[in-house]
């Protein structure tokens, strides 16, 4: 007699990561990082770690990464590789830097390339949400579809 058959295992699911949350946060190119600036702040009062917010812009560097680049190239990434605070990155080094739980892009100006590399290198390492200020055209234009 064959011996009764076990509890079925299931088979191991496909991992793939969710698509983040897509917020649009309407602005001019000049009040884009005015904007990042706010969703960061509700961002942190709302519970979020500094650690779990990467944002990316698209023209001028944000104060900070302008700042902190004028102690070396060194120095900057050894503060986003400590992952324990906000890491601010222009959308040209975006790809190197890692993945966080939110990513918020300051669409505030710059060729229509630096947009471009933006949102995908944001999309793509944002875990949770996905923060987009700036012109909502453009926006849709760079990505494609309707957000």
């Amino acid at each position: 007699m064959p011996a009764p058959a076990g509890p079925a295992v299931p088979a191991p699911a496909a991992t793939t990561p969710a698509a983040p949350q897509i917020q649009l946060v309407p602005a001019t190119p000049d009040g884009a990082l005015d904007a990042a600036e706010e969703a960061v702040d509700l961002l942190l009062d709302s519970g979020r770690t500094p650690g779990d917010v990467l944002v990316i812009t698209t023209g001028d560097p944000h104060p900070w990464a302008a700042h902190e680049l004028s102690f070396g190239d060194a120095a900057y990434w050894a503060q986003h590789d400590a992952g324990d605070d906000v890491f601010y990155a222009d959308a040209a080094l975006a790809d190197r830097a890692a993945s966080r739980a939110v990513v918020v892009v300051a669409l505030n100006g710059g060729p229509e390339a630096a947009a471009v590399t933006a949102l995908a290198a944001a999309h793509s390492r944002a875990g949770a949400l996905l923060i987009v200020c700036g012109d909502p055209q453009r926006i849709n234009s760079v990505l494609g579809a309707g957000v």
